[in-house]
This record gives C-alpha cells, structure tokens and sequence, in this order.
C-alpha cells in the first residue's frame, strides 16, 4: 500500500510538473500588431479573435496591441520595423512582400483563381507554403494567410464591362511589378502609391480609380469619390500574418506553438466573417449611390489571355521549381 500510495503521489508531483512547466515557458509580453484597416474590416476582426485565442492560451501573458489605419505607417514602413525587430506582428498583403521574395509574385497573377475553394487549396497548400519558408532569411516568420477577397476596379469615369474600357484610365495601384504590368496589358494608366495617399489622391482626382476588395472600398468610403464599381474579380488578394524573426526567435517553444495554435484557430474565423463581408459590402456600396456591375466569366477569361505575356515574363524570371509547383497545384485544384 506505502508503494501504491508513494507511486501515486509521484505520479501528482509529474503530472503537476508537466502543468507547470509551459506556464514557466511562457513570459509577460505585449506583442504590438499593425495593419492598414480600419476597425470595422474583416482583418481587425482577425487581430481581435487571435488575440482572444493567443490571452487564453498563454494564461493572459502574451498580449496583442493592435495598432489599426496605417498608425505604425504603411506596409512598407511596416516591414522595415518587424525585420528590425521594433514591431512585433503585421498583416499585410501578400503583394507587398514580392519585393523580397519575388516569387509572392504569383499569388497576383490575374484570374489564376476563380473562387475561394481553389484560393484556399492554393495558398494552404504546398505553394502557400513553400512561398513562406522563404521568408525567414528576409527577417520574417509568417503564421499563415488571411482572406482580403477578389480585387475589383472602381473608377469615377465608366463600368468596367470589357478589358478595352480601362484604356486611358488613371488607376492606383500596389507598389508591385506584376500589377503595373498587368494593367498595362489592360492598356491603363497604373500608378503605384501607398494605401495611405489613396482617398486623397481619388478625390483630388490625381488619379481615376483604383482596385481592391469590396470591404476596403467600403471600409474606407471611397463611394464617396467614385462613382462606378465593377467586379472584374481580377486578382484574388489574401493578407499573411508576419511575425518579426528577431521577437520570434526571442519566444520559447510553448509560446511558438501558442502562436501556431492561436493563427490557425484564427484562421477559419477571419475567413467567414471576411467573405460575409464582402457580399454585405456590396449591396452597402450601390445603397451609397455606386452604379456596380459584374464582368462575365468569359469576358474574364478574354483578359487572362489579354495579361498571359505578362505573366509569363515574370514566371520565366522565377525559380523554376516554385513556378512548376504554382502550375502543378493549380492543376490540381481546379479539377
């Protein structure tokens, strides 16, 4: 009995230890997580739920501050602090990071994608993940993707029904190369500027219009200065949690898996209340006085012809063995 009783209390002591010993893994931090939306976009909704997840997984130690609306600057500026080590945590487009690592350049070939399904196989899948093993020798470590949604044009001129009708319009567009090539193909005037500038610029007219998810334009009122909004679905856009290497290499193991664990829970989340988004916000935008239309399937596949020299120019200057795993999963998902 004096074994059984000393086994038992042993047996205690371990199973108490075992508790124990992840919470001593896991110390006091305020991690500091900026992005470019404002409070009522689907990816502050993100930063709201993994922060929910990652306090309740590390007993309240590990606190997200969200810095929302370009408040630690814009997406490049953003970067810079989290390969320094000054920033903690970003969500930026995926477009953003092709100046590091070229390859992100194909997450933004247009009409690769025709719906979420096929979004989701693609960059859950090998490629996704083969783009962020990547990234650690650049300074950062990603935690997984985010939904943005189908990019689509907005413009204070004309609907956008056909590929000739961007001709001539002044069009803002992300700082990266696929996208001033592509809308170059379409024969319009692409003009790269940071998010920040961008209300400004449409409504001094500086430029015509610009494209982005349904939510962005809504979230930030450009029904205010534009006037059409056609969903040409040309790009499908997704945001990637970044985290800085230097803060991620400073965590412990129970605090990284805390993070892995927090990011994918996430996940699935920031996706729903995204794509319920997205469709809200259109029926929002044409009740503020936006003429929408939509541009049909085979009208889109004429303009993926339209951009294919494009797109080929820049997978030729890629490693060929991510763009062989891009066109083989591609395959795949779209069967």
């Amino acid at each position: 009995m004096k074994t059984l009783f000393r086994g038992a209390l042993l047996g205690t002591a371990l199973a108490l230890a075992a508790v124990a010993a992840p919470a001593q893994d896991v110390q006091e931090r305020v991690i500091k997580f900026g992005h470019l939306n404002n409070t009522d976009h689907p990816v502050s909704m993100g930063v709201k739920r993994f922060a929910e997840l990652l306090a309740a997984k590390s007993g309240g130690k590990l606190k997200v501050q969200e810095f929302p609306s370009n408040q630690l600057g814009n997406e490049q500026q953003q970067q810079s602090a989290l390969q320094g080590g000054v920033q903690e945590m970003s969500a930026p487009a995926t477009t953003s990071l092709a100046g590091i690592v070229k390859e992100f350049g194909l997450v933004d070939f247009p009409f690769s994608v025709a719906n979420f399904a096929q979004a989701d196989a693609l960059l859950d899948g090998p490629l996704g993940q083969a783009l962020i093993a990547r990234l650690p020798e650049k300074g950062l470590v990603a935690l997984g993707y985010w939904d943005l949604g189908f990019r689509n044009v907005t413009n204070s001129k004309r609907a956008i029904t056909k590929a000739e009708d961007l001709d001539g319009l002044k069009i803002r567009v992300i700082p990266n190369p696929v996208f001033l090539e592509t809308f170059k193909a379409f024969k319009a005037n692409p003009v790269p500027m940071p998010f920040a500038e961008l209300y400004g610029a449409l409504e001094s007219k500086a430029v015509d219009g610009q494209e982005n998810p349904f939510s962005v334009i809504l979230s930030n009122k450009f029904f205010e200065v534009q006037k059409h909004v056609s969903a040409t679905n040309h790009v499908y856009a997704a945001n990637i949690m970044l985290v800085s290497k230097r803060f991620w290499d400073r965590l412990s193991p129970a605090e990284q898996r805390m993070m892995h664990e927090a990011a994918n829970e996430s996940r699935a989340y920031q996706r729903q209340a995204s794509r319920a988004a997205a469709q809200k916000a259109v029926a929002e935008l044409q009740a503020k006085g936006m003429q929408f239309n939509e541009v049909s399937p085979a009208e889109q596949g004429r303009m993926r012809e339209i951009a294919k020299p494009v797109t080929d120019k820049f997978a030729a200057s890629y490693d060929p063995a991510v763009v062989k795993l891009y066109n083989d999963e591609l395959a795949r998902i779209r069967k």
